[in-house]
């Protein structure tokens, strides 16, 4: 793992998301789709399960039958022919994924979503879906993050007949990324002093961009080190209020929840410290960015700037 080939990593997304928008439009990934397919099962560890989460939530919404499992659970569902299993890894050598697919093997139709073609997560795989990722040569799954959520959205298209818009939605993200990297001398100093505290770092999303709040945790835990974790923003005000009272409390808070007000009225009151990726409630500071007025922007987009906070906390050392 290296902090400055991390940050290299995060500067390739807009191109990178780029050339997934090509691929997307010149085949579909999900073509070779079963027919019939009644129930969707995402499997998968750390970024691909808060990946998966979101996925499973927007395809219940639209009806479809869906879960995202963690792969190393004991339980979950049967294997049946009416049942598509989504392995999703990015190295393609998770262990607990590996163990949890092979329930499924000639039961179910399988699919893999991997960034690494030929790795053991393939073998025997009924559909393998790459990434298009690239090497991510600071040790840390950034892109691979990103890329999952595209394919997912196109998953959900092609399942729910939702149409072929998918291409220009990464096509927004990637100038939403690049208007955040282009432009982050003007707003990530102030977000590394508002977030560089004694306590750690929470971070707050919505239900239906959850993945936000946890991949931006975990970014801040598996570079810098540093303690961090994420909450839904409804949730909060049950399970995470009672540290601002004690702690010196900074957040980051990914936006859009019919929550938002309650979780700030405590945060005021408490005098703690937020940081809004997007429009900001009353009492945060905001970080803007093109186009995060679209929650499939910002689900794209947004862990972006946990992200390049990591970074700069890890070259420091």
């Amino acid at each position: 793992m290296n902090p400055e080939l991390y940050l290299a990593d995060l500067e390739a997304k807009p191109a990178s998301l780029e050339a997934l928008a090509v691929a997307m439009e010149a085949r579909d990934p999900f073509e070779e789709l079963s027919p019939g397919i009644r129930r969707v099962v995402f499997l998968g560890m750390g970024s691909s399960r808060y990946a998966a989460g979101v996925a499973a939530l927007r395809l219940r919404a639209a009806g479809v039958d869906a879960v995202a499992e963690y792969a190393s659970a004991g339980l979950g569902y049967p294997p049946s022919e009416e049942t598509l299993v989504v392995a999703i890894s990015a190295t393609g050598g998770s262990r607990e994924t590996l163990d949890a697919l092979s329930r499924y093997q000639d039961k179910s139709p399988t699919m893999v979503l991997t960034n690494t073609p030929g790795s053991p997560v393939t073998e025997g795989a009924g559909t393998v879906v790459p990434m298009l990722a690239g090497e991510e040569r600071g040790g840390v799954s950034c892109r691979t993050f990103q890329h999952t959520l595209g394919l997912l959205l196109a998953l959900e298209a092609r399942l729910t007949g939702a149409g072929t818009g998918v291409p220009g939605l990464l096509r927004r993200a990637a100038d939403a990324t690049a208007d955040l990297l282009d432009r982050r001398g003007t707003w990530l100093a102030d977000a590394l002093a508002l977030l560089d505290g004694p306590h750690g770092v929470y971070t707050i999303a919505p239900a239906e961009r959850l993945s936000s709040a946890e991949q931006s945790a975990l970014m801040v835990r598996e570079g810098p080190r540093r303690p961090a974790d994420a909450c839904e923003t409804g949730d909060w005000a049950h399970v995470d209020v009672y540290l601002t009272k004690t702690l010196d409390y900074r957040a980051i808070l990914f936006p859009g929840s019919r929550y938002d007000a309650q979780a700030m009225d405590w945060v005021r009151r408490r005098g703690s410290s937020v940081l809004a990726v997007g429009p900001a409630p009353e009492g945060a500071r905001a970080v803007r960015y093109a186009g995060d007025d679209d929650p499939d922007v910002a689900l794209l987009t947004e862990t972006l700037v946990a992200e390049l906070v990591a970074a700069s906390w890890w070259a420091a050392g």
